[in-house]
């Protein structure tokens, strides 16, 4: 069963990035340099490749020695006094300093049957008796040894023209496979130049469920053992991930009506995107358009007429261009039958809109109702179960791909949001599937041979950087393009990979061709999150996919720079109501004292209109301009906590964003820090021009489905297990509105906001009707619309956006806190959050012909129609709490 601690730990891992990085960095060079001399139990050896074994330890007097622990061979080792080469600190720099022993070359064709079982490294005395020993770890000889000639040979289920299946799986240090199907096990045929096992067998195998019985050592348990376990390469699934399933995804039955013929909107560049982040069970849970026994799940996206595919197709009208699922592979958090999902008890709408009754309620039943965001991995290349009107088959997969084509005739591209950085389980757990077939491989370990557990709070990280684990990713990502049409991916914690994977990723969607593969590879987009932390943390073991790293690739990564600016303060603080630009700061503060004084915000203030600024350029490093302060600077050189603001090579390097899933939602937590009095149509427009920095910045820009709608989840900062009632979005007027007021979010995550939220959730001014949400959404289109037709916001190159965009009023007397004024080619545009007018005279600007863009000016915002150019003395004035675009005549 999956614990909310885990959890807890996967959402808090923004909370101490740098400390947290730098600790775990120190600890391991501590454990590395003084391993207990006699400990088993741990792995402080390092078996690099077939000829070097990495062990901080003296020789010993009588030999030093790889030991098998199950009747296999002895391989003896000498110390190498040079150390490691170069080529290997290259390939594991974290062993800098470690002491290298030689494998006697006499022994070294006895590798591949010493790894069919236990090992142990000794360093003997004299008398022969052990000084020192521990455990090996062996993902570098595994490599070394087979991952070349592995390459070419395909993993998981393959049919033949007639429709005959084989399967085959990398087990290189088992000691036999068999494959149970049919109530009985086969025997599997090893190849001993890759280590994989493979059996073929009659067309009357396909549709049937399987497993595999490895027999291999667990070091867990120090003993051999036969692992009866799924494939990792399954295609299909059981409920629950009971077994795999032998389904060929070329199989007509599985595919929905028209999808040979799917014609998908057209492709934009990802500099161009326009995202919705969304749950699938977000999208329908509580849409009374969509009939029961549809909701929640992948069918709902197929129901043309139901209010939330509406919303999404007229969002797509004005100029959204994909939808970003949230984990929709197999993930282990949520019972996949619906008779087996439980239901939070009592009348929860009975409830006060501050009770903390509601979170209760939930809480009892969070790891057996049907929601989870599902970043637990089981099974990364089959849908989700739960998602399914029938886990318990192939169903699952027609469904999936009836969705991808429900939002493609929307007009909406699909992104899949997928967690190759960890796993559920590892080791001898139940729901452990790659640890149980080769242990010790597909995760990281640290130096005492421990998995590392950074994202999840359990130990569970994988270890892409491992040449098996790295094609996993690959061949996952290419099947979820190929078989389902997925359009782009979201990769979680993109840092924990290295570079070169994310580059193997794209060069593999390169490589996909409409005339060969039916998609255009080129045109599915990838982006993630670049944070530089945990044991892989500034580059420890290889150069990371991180934000800076990942500039110039194609692949963006999210920018928390402006996102900061815009909310204020940093989505960890203690106190929420800590305000930036979108949020009041100097210009309509509230009554926390953490704002500080006002020359403290007033300075603070225009520091975040420079980070807004270098967000606008896309990001951009070289983006020359003058700062808030008359200094000429770069992107790179405004400060953002220490690190470079800017630190993109191109627009689309950088992915624009003001909220996500993580954190709260982007009207609670302008809840938190405008003024408790704010109207509800004052909080509404602050939405909007805090969305706008993200939607109008050159680059990729991202936002919370439903944020258009100013969707709350009730002040909940963490609703990963948080239910339907805290998560789902109401696309039309319903008595539970935006969400707001739904009562005291999750004690687990949320306990010490309480005394905050408490006075929020019980006032009814911050709880805003539908015609204050719907007109929120309108305004918020028509600048989609503007983006979207106007090609000044999707420029190409550095260079372009450096001769476009300016900032004419950043670092003078008529630069005002609270409002950003920015010149792009023919358009100028004032981004003015504060509470008053404000009227912004622009040098050269004084006989020029601007109007208010027709967008606007023919658009659904009443307020934005009275923004207005003079034209005798260059001035453009804007109203309060709003963005404005003009355009030359």
């Amino acid at each position: 069963m999956q614990t909310p601690a885990r959890h807890l730990g996967r959402r808090r891992f923004l909370a101490a990035t740098a400390a947290t990085g730098a600790a775990l960095v120190a600890a391991r060079t501590a454990s590395a340099s003084d391993p207990a001399p006699v400990d088993p139990a741990h792995a402080r050896a390092l078996w690099i490749d077939a000829g070097t074994v990495a062990w901080q330890v003296s020789p010993g007097a009588g030999g030093t020695r790889l030991r098998s622990l199950t009747g296999g061979p002895v391989l003896r080792l000498a110390l190498d006094a040079a150390g490691l080469t170069d080529a290997q600190l290259r390939r594991f720099p974290y062993l800098k300093g470690c002491a290298a022993f030689t494998v006697d070359p006499r022994d070294r064709a006895l590798a591949p049957d010493a790894l069919r079982g236990g090992l142990l490294a000794e360093a003997l005395d004299a008398s022969g008796a052990a000084v020192a020993a521990t455990g090996v770890q062996t993902a570098g000889v595994l490599d070394d040894l087979y991952a070349e000639a592995a390459a070419a040979t395909p993993l998981g289920p393959v049919f033949d023209a007639a429709g005959r299946p084989a399967l085959a799986v990398w087990a290189p240090t088992a000691a036999d496979v068999r494959l149970e199907l049919d109530g009985s096990d086969r025997p599997m045929r090893r190849d001993d130049a890759t280590g994989i096992w493979s059996i073929a067998g009659p067309a009357g195998w396909r549709g049937k469920p399987y497993r595999y019985a490895v027999t291999v050592w667990a070091p867990s348990t120090r003993a051999m053992v036969t692992n009866r376990v799924t494939d990792p390469y399954s295609l299909g699934l059981t409920a629950d991930s009971a077994r795999s399933l032998l389904i060929d995804l070329d199989d007509p039955a599985l595919q929905p009506p028209g999808w040979h013929g799917l014609r998908k909107p057209a492709a934009v560049p990802l500099r161009s995107a326009q995202i919705q982040e969304l749950h699938i069970r977000d999208h329908s849970a509580e849409d009374a358009t969509v009939p029961a026994e549809l909701r929640g799940g992948y069918a709902a996206f197929a129901a043309q007429g139901s209010a939330g595919t509406r919303h999404l197709a007229a969002l797509a009208a004005a100029g959204a261009t994909h939808v970003h699922l949230q984990p929709a592979f197999d993930f282990a958090s949520v019972p996949e039958l619906p008779a087996e999902q439980q239901q939070p008890a009592g009348d929860l709408a009975s409830y006060p809109p501050d009770s903390d009754r509601q979170q209760a309620a939930i809480a009892a039943v969070a790891d057996r109702d049907a929601f989870n965001w599902g970043y637990d991995p089981w099974h990364y290349t089959v849908p989700e179960g739960s998602y399914s009107s029938d886990p318990d088959g192939p169903v699952r997969t027609r469904e999936f791909r009836a969705m991808v084509a429900g939002l493609n005739r929307a007009g909406l591209r699909a992104v899949m949001d997928v967690v190759y950085n960890h796993t559920d389980a590892s080791g001898q757990d139940a729901k452990s599937v790659l640890d149980r077939i080769v242990p010790g491989y597909y995760h990281r370990l640290l130096a005492d041979g421990s998995i590392a557990g950074d994202a999840t709070g359990a130990p569970t990280d994988t270890a892409p950087e491992n040449a098996m684990m790295g094609r996993l990713v690959v061949d996952s990502v290419v099947t979820w393009a190929r078989a389902y049409k997925v359009d782009g991916f979201r990769f979680d914690l993109m840092g924990f990979h290295p570079k070169a994977n994310l580059l193997a990723v794209r060069a593999a969607l390169d490589a996909l061709t409409p005339e060969k593969d039916g998609i255009d590879g080129k045109a599915v987009v990838v982006y993630g999150e670049g944070w530089n932390f945990g044991a892989a943390g500034n580059d420890a073991r290889f150069v990371q996919a991180t934000q800076a790293h990942m500039a110039g690739t194609g692949i963006a990564t999210f920018s928390d720079r402006a996102r900061d600016a815009v909310r204020g303060g940093s989505p960890f603080d203690a106190d929420p109501g800590i305000q930036g630009f979108g949020s009041g700061l100097f210009t309509d503060p509230n009554s926390s004292t953490s704002n500080g004084s006002a020359d403290e915000q007033r300075a603070r203030l225009l520091h975040y209109q420079d980070l807004i600024k270098v967000g606008l350029t896309g990001n951009l490093a070289g983006y020359a301009f003058t700062d808030s302060s008359g200094r000429r600077t770069t992107g790179a050189g405004v400060d953002y906590n220490g690190s470079p603001a800017g630190y993109a090579a191109a627009p689309g390097d950088a992915l624009a964003y003001v909220d996500c899933h993580d954190n709260e939602a982007l009207y609670d937590a302008l809840a938190y820090k405008l003024p408790q009095a704010a109207s509800p149509a004052d909080r509404a427009r602050m939405q909007v021009v805090a969305l706008a920095t993200a939607v109008l910045s050159q680059g990729p820009a991202l936002q919370l489905a439903g944020s258009d709608l100013l969707r709350s989840k009730s002040l909940d900062k963490n609703s990963y297990n948080s239910g339907d009632w805290f998560n789902a979005v109401h696309w039309t007027a319903s008595p539970a509105a935006n969400g707001f007021g739904r009562g005291l979010p999750q004690a687990a995550d949320n306990q010490s906001r309480w005394p905050y939220a408490r006075p929020l959730l019980a006032d009814p001014r911050l709880k805003p009707t539908w015609q204050v949400m719907a007109a929120a959404s309108a305004a918020y289109r028509d600048l989609l619309r503007i983006r979207t037709a106007e090609p000044a916001f999707h420029l190409a190159t550095a260079e372009q956006v450096q001769q476009q965009l300016e900032f004419p009023l950043s670092g003078t007397a008529a630069e005002l806190p609270g409002a950003i004024t920015f010149r792009l080619a023919d358009l100028v545009v004032v981004l003015n959050a504060g509470p008053a007018a404000v009227r912004q005279v622009l040098p050269g600007a004084a006989g020029a012909r601007f109007r208010l863009h027709p967008g606007q000016a023919e658009g659904a915002d009443p307020v934005v129609k009275a923004a207005a150019f003079t034209p005798s003395v260059g001035a453009f004035s804007v109203p309060a709490r709003t963005a404005a675009v003009f355009t030359r005549r």
